[in-house]
């Protein structure tokens, strides 16, 4: 099987098909966070112009625990704790897929954790254009179908972590 024929039907965080399998793996986390009114912490990224949870790739040397709190505190200016993980996301079918500037494509193992503020002044970073919180059932058109089924996921308030 060719490895653009092996990417038929697969489509990246945004919907749009992929033109063949990704190129590499990468590690990363998200941080689901909600506000006292239950509305849920989005970004919009400045690489694609979508909605997304705050996260990244896990630094060499870090834990996933690290980078998920590292990754909140730089994206969103919010020092916070983990509370409990959500889940696992990795199959590309589930739009685990990200293109990247330069048609770079990356398959994520991303772990998913939701998350509790403990201080911070909610600010935006390099990396995106906007940030705020969203009702969860009037998220914005354009948030990443990967992140629609991790907040889906967390609001399940399910004990054991979802393996998608």
């Amino acid at each position: 099987m060719s490895h653009e024929h092996a990417a038929a039907g697969l489509f990246d965080a945004t919907g749009r098909p992929l033109s063949r399998m990704p190129d590499r793996v990468t590690a990363a986390t998200n941080g689901v966070i909600f506000d006292a009114q239950g509305r849920v912490l989005l970004q919009k990224r400045a690489d694609n112009g979508f909605w997304g949870l705050p996260g990244g790739v896990i630094d060499v040397g870090e834990t996933v625990e690290q980078g998920a709190i590292r990754e909140v505190l730089e994206e969103t200016g919010l020092q916070v704790t983990l509370d409990r993980l959500v889940g696992i996301y990795s199959d590309p079918k589930a739009h685990c897929v990200m293109v990247y500037p330069g048609d770079v494509i990356v398959q994520g193992v991303t772990i998913a954790f939701e998350c509790r503020v403990q201080s911070g002044e909610l600010k935006i970073s390099e990396e995106s254009t906007d940030i705020g919180y969203f009702p969860v059932d009037a998220l914005p058109e354009d948030t990443l179908i990967s992140h629609h089924i991790r907040i889906q996921d967390a609001l399940a308030n399910q004990i054991a972590p979802f393996i998608r």
